[in-house]
């Protein structure tokens, strides 16, 4: 089967780390940073609510602190919550759409993830960038 034919599904990741809204700025820029991860989707009760970006703690940190030093950033973004920054208009897919239609999605809407969710709005997994490489690119097709 083609790579663009394959459902998110069958690449997404079904383990990933969350953040909940009133969790601090920082505590989720260790998250980010520690991990290695561009994205964190923000769940309240299972459901997503949010994506908050490596972005949007860096946009964040510079409109208020272009002259502080490392402590003063730390306690600047201790004091700011993911729901004052997060993403909350959230382009996703479910476990059904295409990789193609995935892939089309975040080009057309500039967006390195795509959170996967449920008819209920439960999210069940995250596809990235990377993913849909790996995809298309590295993985072997089943024969």
């Amino acid at each position: 089967m083609e790579a663009g034919g394959r459902r998110v599904s069958q690449i997404m990741r079904s383990e990933f780390i969350s953040v909940r809204l009133e969790e601090r700025l920082d505590f989720a820029d260790r998250v980010l940073r520690l991990g290695h991860f561009r994205h964190l989707p923000v769940v309240e009760g299972g459901k997503l609510v949010g994506v908050l970006s490596n972005r949007d703690v860096l946009a964040a940190a510079l409109t208020r602190v272009l002259n502080f030093g490392p402590a003063q950033r730390g306690a600047f973004l201790h004091s700011v919550e993911v729901s004052e920054v997060m993403t909350s208009e959230v382009i996703t897919a479910d476990p059904e759409t295409t990789l193609r239609e995935a892939a089309l999605r975040m080009i057309e809407h500039k967006v390195g993830c795509l959170p996967v969710v449920e008819g209920d709005g439960k999210l069940v997994g995250i596809v990235t960038e990377t993913d849909l490489l790996r995809a298309a690119y590295l993985t072997e097709p089943a024969e």
